[in-house]
């Protein structure tokens, strides 16, 4: 994908959260749309890398370029020995070359990982980008104090920050002062109950202009200093602006912003309000992003889903309106999502169509169709779709079943056993949950496939059972289909309770005969996204 369809020099930010090495399984849990859990689950991905034929591969092909990238990966080798950790740093190598060569001079890379790898990753980053291009080492306070057995409780994540070049300039984000931080400074009242504090009005050395002049009597120059206004109060000076330093330090007094101290010859000081500054610039310690709790509005279900702020802070600090976003492991999207609601072009990637079917629900429940973006690389026509199905059965499956707006279940999971997908709907208000079971066969498929699937739908009780195929059906399987009945929705509305549906008609636009998701039923398949409303934004991924 990066090779294929990103040049040289075109992406201003990267973001990348890819797999840890920590040997864990991550399965996306389905919650219902009130933030429940649902039982069923799907693996996504396995976090666990084994030093084998294919990580050899990675190793080679990164060792044979030569340079830099080179002697760091076979330094590794030299001090892990063919291990399962340089089997993930082999992984990682030759992608974050490519992700340097997408960056324009100006642009910055900000790597997600955790203290199992991110020291490994930092020297790689560093073979790649130059030392001297490291930035930072944020450290963001992921979740709250656990146990940590026999160590200090892991709390936190890595996050690097590396700029492409010299040319990228990181204005970090302000956030609010500190509760103890306003107490502790902000220590005064006025009568209007505003708090500020007393701080100076000058500036260390002396100016050969203005601000070395002496005003009302005091000379700074006299104590090697001289007059300094801060920039945040112009807009306070008014238009035009005095045309002295001396006149705006005038209007600062008539203001009564000019603090005058009660001995003699003492030098006046400036009233600073709390509310003078939007904050204080972002540091590398991150404690005030809280995690995403159970029940909160923007959980997806997807495990190492990061909240939106923390990608907030990240794109207000390193890039502008209008720039190229790039999330190369997007995962649930949240890249992605900050983008679009902060008016950024942007470029996700993921090897699953289960992450892009839960990225497009995201965005178009939380966008609507201001989010205008194209999906690469799905099957668009029945040739790819069997070529999918030939090459991974369970991508096919899990693309399939985006088709019809359906989820996908654990196949390990023996209650499920002969449903590869459901989805779940209200369709009167009050009522209990109904459910659309699916069963999706890429090979042959018989009249034995449909009884099957016809014993699932009595055993769960649902509303309408489907059979989604590669091949057209028998005239058998129409017979078995007809003899099951009719599904009886709100309003009296009927529906056939067995539906063969193939998968040329569904790319002809064929959908699932049921009751109308989008008016009288709700749709509680997916946990939806809430809404956001921002101006139009393109997307690729």
């Amino acid at each position: 994908m990066l090779k294929r369809y990103l040049p040289d020099e075109s992406v201003d930010l990267v973001y990348l959260d890819p797999p840890f090495n920590s040997n864990a399984n991550y399965n996306v849990l389905f919650a219902e749309q009130d933030g429940s859990r649902a039982a069923s689950q799907v693996e996504v991905f396995t976090d666990t890398w084994r030093w084998d034929e294919a990580a050899v591969r990675d190793y080679e092909l990164t060792v044979e370029q030569g340079g830099r990238v080179a002697d760091a990966l076979m330094a590794m080798r030299t001090f892990l020995g063919p291990s399962d950790a340089l089997a993930y740093l082999s992984m990682m190598a030759p992608r974050l070359v490519e992700l340097r060569r997408t960056l324009k001079p100006t642009g910055a890379i900000y790597l997600h990982c955790d203290p199992a790898a991110s020291h490994y990753l930092k020297m790689m980053m560093d073979a790649i980008f130059g030392p001297q291009n490291f930035r930072s080492e944020i450290i963001w306070k992921r979740t709250h104090a656990h146990s940590g057995g026999n160590r200090f409780g892991p709390v936190h994540d890595t996050i690097l920050f590396y700029a492409a070049s010299p040319e990228h300039r990181c204005e970090p984000a302000r956030v609010p002062y500190s509760e103890g931080y306003v107490r502790d400074f902000f220590r005064f009242t006025d009568e209007d109950g505003r708090r500020y504090r007393s701080t100076i009005l000058t500036g260390s050395g002396t100016r050969n202009g203005d601000s070395g002049q002496p005003w009302r009597g005091i000379n700074p120059t006299s104590s090697g200093r001289h007059w300094a206004i801060p920039g945040y109060l112009r807009p306070l000076l008014g238009d035009p602006a005095p045309v002295t330093l001396q006149d705006a330090l005038d209007r600062l007094d008539e203001l009564g912003r000019v603090l005058w101290p009660q001995k003699e010859h003492g030098v006046p000081s400036l009233k600073q309000y709390i509310d003078d500054m939007d904050g204080t610039e972002a540091q590398d310690v991150w404690t005030d992003i809280p995690p995403i709790g159970a029940r909160a509005a923007e959980r997806l279900g997807y495990p190492t889903q990061k909240p939106v702020a923390l990608l907030e802070r990240i794109l207000e600090s390193s890039s502008s309106p209008g720039d190229v976003i790039l999330d190369p492991f997007c995962g649930c999207g949240t890249a992605v999502d900050a983008a679009q609601r902060m008016g950024r072009r942007w470029i996700g990637i993921d090897i699953t169509h289960l992450a892009v079917n839960l990225i497009k629900n995201r965005l178009l429940t939380a966008y609507g169709d201001t989010a205008k973006f194209e999906v690469i690389g799905e099957p668009t026509d029945l040739e790819g779709a069997k070529d999918l199905a030939a090459s991974d059965p369970y991508q096919f499956q899990w693309w399939a079943l985006g088709l019809v707006g359906a989820r996908p279940v654990d196949q390990k999971k023996g209650a499920d056993h002969g449903i590869d997908g459901r989805l779940l709907f209200h369709d009167e208000a009050g009522a209990a949950t109904k459910q659309v079971i699916f069963s999706v066969k890429a090979g042959h498929v018989t009249v034995s496939h449909l009884r099957d699937l016809r014993g699932v739908v009595d055993r769960e009780k649902a509303a309408i059972g489907v059979l989604i195929s590669m091949e057209s059906p028998t005239k058998p399987m129409r017979v078995e289909a007809a003899d099951a009945g009719l599904y009886e929705g709100s309003w009296e509305k009927r529906y056939p309770r067995l539906q063969l549906i193939t998968v040329e008609e569904l790319l002809d636009g064929r959908r699932v005969e049921m009751p109308d998701l989008g008016s009288l039923a709700m749709n509680v398949t997916n946990k939806r996204a809430p809404k956001v409303a921002r101006v139009d934004q393109a997307g690729l991924f």
